[in-house]
This record gives C-alpha cells, sequence and structure tokens, in this order.
C-alpha cells in the first residue's frame, strides 16, 4: 500500500481512505473499549501489593491470597467470555459492548469501596465478567466493517490502544490512592457508553439477522472435529502471553527476590515498561503481518523472540535491578503478537459464530493464567520458584508453537461466511 506519492510527498488516495476507515466511531469506540479493559485489568496487577496490605494480610496471604483474587478476576472472564460471545452472535455485537462496560464500571466503582478479601474477590469476579465482552465483541464489530486488505491495521490499532490502558494503569496508580484509581476506571467506563450511543452495527451481522441464520450456537464448536480442534488451537497459541503477563509480570517482585537482585522490584514499574514496550511490539507485530502478508509466519516470529527472553529472564545471571527491568520491556514486546492473536481468532470462524469465538478464545487465554498458576505453585515446592517457572513456561511454548503449525493461514481469509 502506497503511504505518500513520490512527486509531491502527499498522502496518496489509498493512504487516506485507510485511515478515514480507521477513524470510524466504531473503530475507535472498539479502542477506546480495549483500553478501559486493560487499564482494569493490569491495575490490579499494579496496586495488589498495596491494596491487600492496606486491608493488614501478611505477606505470605499477599501472594496467596492475590493469585486468589486474580485468578477469580479470570474466571469471571472465562464465563463472562462464554455468556457475551453467546449474547454478541444472538442480539448483536452493540448489545455487548453497552452490557458488558455497564457491568464492569458499577464493579470497578465497587472495588474501590472494599474492606475484606472476600467483597474483593466477589468484586474481582464481576468485574471480570464485564470485561469479558469488551474485546471479542470489538475486534468481531472492526473485523466487519474494514476492508479485508486493512483488517490487519484495524486489530493492531485496537490491541495497540488497550496497551496504552495498562499504561495509563500505572499513570493513575501513581499519582492517586488505589481506591481511587478504581473509581477512575469504573468512570471511563461510563463516559465510554455514552460515546457508544452513536454506534451502528456490523452489515454482516444485520444480513444474519435479516436472513434468520442460525447464531452463537455453542455446539456447532463441539460437534465438528475440525471446528473444534481449530478452536482449541487458536486458545493455544495465546497461551504464552498470558504466562508472561501473569506469572513473571505480575509477580516480578518475587521473582527479583529469588535472583538476589540487588535492590526490591516495583511490580507497578515492571507492568508500566512490559506494557509500554508491547505498544512497539503490537506496532511491529502488526506491520509485519502485512509486510509477510501472513499471521502465521509473524506470530512464529515473535514466538521464538519470547521464549529467548523467558530464558533470559529466570536463567541468566542479572543482579542489577535495572538490568532486570529491560528485560521486563523485552517480554513486553516479544508479547506484541497478541494484536495477531485476537486478529485471527475473530477469522478463523464465519459470521454466525464470529463473535462467540472472538470473545471466548481471549478469554480462555487469559483464564490459562489458572491452570498456569496451579501448575507452577506445584512446582514451586519441589523445584523452586525460578526452575518451576521455567519448566511452565517452556511447556507453554512448546505446545503454542505445535498449535501454530496446525493452524490455517487467515490473512487473505473473506469475513462474509457462515459456518
Amino acid at each position: 500500500m502506497t503511504i505518500k506519492d513520490p512527486a509531491t510527498g502527499a498522502l496518496s488516495a489509498d493512504s487516506k481512505s485507510t485511515i478515514q476507515h480507521l477513524m470510524r466511531l466504531p473503530v475507535l469506540v472498539a479502542a477506546l473499549g480495549y483500553m478501559v479493559d486493560m487499564y482494569d485489568l493490569f491495575l490490579f496487577s499494579i496496586i495488589r501489593v498495596p491494596s491487600l496490605k492496606s486491608l493488614l494480610l501478611s505477606d505470605e496471604s499477599i501472594l496467596k491470597d492475590g493469585l486468589l483474587l486474580l485468578n477469580l478476576q479470570m474466571a469471571g472472564m472465562l464465563i463472562g467470555g462464554i455468556v457475551w460471545g453467546i449474547m454478541g452472535d444472538r442480539k448483536g455485537r452493540l448489545s455487548v459492548l453497552f452490557g458488558s462496560i455497564l457491568i464492569y464500571s458499577l464493579a470497578n466503582i465497587g472495588n474501590g469501596l472494599v474492606t475484606s478479601v472476600g467483597a474483593y474477590a466477589v468484586l474481582r469476579f464481576i468485574a471480570g465478567f464485564g470485561l469479558a465482552g469488551e474485546l471479542g465483541a470489538g475486534i468481531t464489530l472492526v473485523s466487519e466493517i474494514l476492508p479485508n486488505r486493512i483488517r490487519g491495521y484495524g486489530a493492531t490499532l485496537v490491541a495497540t490502544m488497550g496497551v496504552m490502558g495498562a499504561l495509563l494503569a500505572y499513570l493513575v496508580s501513581y499519582f492517586f490512592d488505589w481506591r481511587i484509581s478504581f473509581f477512575i476506571g469504573g468512570g471511563l467506563g461510563l463516559l465510554l457508553m455514552i460515546l457508544r450511543i452513536r454506534v451502528f452495527e456490523s452489515g454482516i451481522f444485520m444480513k444474519l439477522k435479516k436472513e434468520n441464520v442460525k447464531r452463537g450456537n455453542v455446539f456447532m464448536l463441539l460437534n465438528n472435529r475440525k471446528r473444534l480442534l481449530k478452536y482449541i488451537n487458536g486458545i493455544i497459541i495465546g497461551m504464552p502471553i498470558w504466562f508472561v503477563v501473569g506469572i513473571l509480570i505480575t509477580f516480578s517482585p518475587e521473582f527479583g527476590l529469588a535472583l538476589g537482585l540487588s535492590e526490591p522490584i516495583n511490580a507497578g514499574k515492571a507492568v508500566m515498561l512490559a506494557f509500554a514496550a508491547q505498544v512497539a511490539g503490537n506496532l511491529a507485530s502488526g506491520f509485519l503481518s502485512q509486510y509477510l502478508q501472513s499471521r502465521k509466519k509473524a506470530i512464529l516470529v515473535f514466538i521464538l523472540i519470547s521464549v529467548s527472553f523467558v530464558i533470559i529472564y529466570l536463567v541468566a545471571p542479572v543482579r542489577s535491578a535495572t538490568w532486570f527491568y529491560v528485560i521486563c520491556a523485552c517480554l513486553g514486546f516479544s508479547s506484541g503478537y497478541w494484536t495477531l492473536f485476537i486478529t485471527v481468532a475473530a477469522e478463523l470462524f464465519g459470521s454466525n459464530l464470529r463473535a462467540t469465538v472472538a470473545t471466548t478464545i481471549p478469554n480462555f487465554v487469559r483464564a490459562t493464567v489458572i491452570p498456569l498458576t496451579a501448575f507452577f505453585l506445584l512446582l514451586k515446592d519441589h523445584t523452586g520458584i525460578i526452575y518451576g517457572a521455567l519448566i511452565v513456561g517452556l511447556v507453554a511454548y512448546l505446545l503454542a508453537l505445535v498449535s501454530l503449525f496446525f493452524l490455517e493461514e487467515t490473512f487473505k481469509k473473506d469475513m462474509n461466511y457462515t459456518e
């Protein structure tokens, strides 16, 4: 795609058209929705320690209850992904975008009012349930309204704005108390609801609704071997991202202590650096996919880079906190194939199952942090925190590479079809 006229240096007609498509309200609203999604998701990683300390928990309980709250949040996203995905195919993409953000906003405001771990746990589950609909519905809407040739750019914009949400979470938590940080997240969600009033529904969905095509039938994923394997492979290729985020970055203070670093590691700073770098990774992986005309090849490159930095993080004799933060940033960059992963999830299936798949797959990937952390805790008692994480990570990356090998290429796939 020509970016500039060689004679004048001005944007070409094709480039203007691309920019105009990407600046359409549904695309921008989907991107802002994912920004709010990621704000909340990583706000907890950042404020886990100070929020639990304010509830008078011991250091040992902070790790144990922190994992409990993280897993309940992910369980909420897992269940919510199924509910919102089915609703997105049956009732429309917009119904999910409104309902999910309302539940999330109210739960987030409630999170700022908690006085016990029990209440915190319930509200993290509800917030996770609400957030589950944002990404899948947004990406489904974007993939259906954008031309095939620029779908990758649309997903890159959405995913990059999501990572900006993680950075915003760090900045807000730096300047404000953890309770105020939750209130701000809830307020952002309510403001986003107002913006969504003017968003229009996907034309592809309206056509399906008019033709009365059977939509959102989860059993169609289970009763066909080819579709089921495609669905499972779509989940597994994203699992390493949440190994990095859910274990290595979230619990970076504990890893820093185990590695004998010269100073304590700040989880908020590690998250901020990792997700600042992931902005660049999202852009790089998206453009690499467009250049190679392949989703699979670009994902392969980033998986191989990611596993290399995981080994460095856990095995290299790093004793400086500064270098540790640099490695966290490198891990964030190499996790930038999340852009491609969510694009592939939307492209894998027909329009009568697309919202179900695009909403459930990312949330199932997020929920893989539950078995990953359980496996990690089991191994940690026998091998130590470092080698326990290394074993879990290598298993996750090996499974992802095998799944990627069997996954179909979706770069040039037409979106206007049904299962």
